[in-house]
């Protein structure tokens, strides 16, 4: 719930990082519909460039170690993150598509080890994702997403 006395998650003020996220959100959010095809990398955003670094640390490779566990418990993880089917015919051996935010859909597409390769993720938006908050809070929208989805793991042992 978002008031004139703040924002409200579950009844518990929040006055951190989720909060100004969301605060940004709500700031740039229009009536345009969620784009989702064709996905965008975020290096595709414009202006994304001093962030694309962070992202990648703090998005897609926090959860390379945590790849057969996402596996196992994607189900979970979707329907909790306001998953929908990804779009047909990704690259990597599983993904989904979830809504952090209602107008802002991240797509992970997960790739298992094997002789060959090590694991990898890949976090890709909704086409028009950078068109609802800007793009440095697009950056923490991923971060934010995969920690939950790192906090939901720690949930479902």
């Amino acid at each position: 719930m978002i008031s004139p006395d703040g924002i409200f998650l579950d009844h518990e003020t929040q006055t951190g990082p989720l909060a100004i996220i969301i605060s940004l959100y709500v700031l740039n959010v229009g009536p345009d519909d969620c784009i989702v095809e064709p996905l965008r990398a975020f290096k595709e955003f414009s202006g994304s460039m001093p962030y694309v670094g962070a992202f990648t640390t703090h998005t897609e490779q926090i959860l390379v170690p945590l790849v057969s566990k996402i596996k196992h418990n994607r189900q979970t993880i979707t329907k909790l993150l306001d998953g929908k089917c990804p779009p047909a015919k990704l690259p990597g051996d599983f993904s989904f598509l979830v809504y952090p935010l209602p107008k802002i859909a991240l797509c992970y597409i997960f790739y298992e080890a094997d002789e060959d390769f090590p694991a990898g993720v890949t976090c890709l938006f909704a086409n028009n994702a950078a068109s609802f908050i800007p793009v440095d809070g697009l950056a923490d929208v991923g971060e934010y997403t995969s920690k939950t989805i790192i906090h939901l793991l720690g949930q479902n042992r």
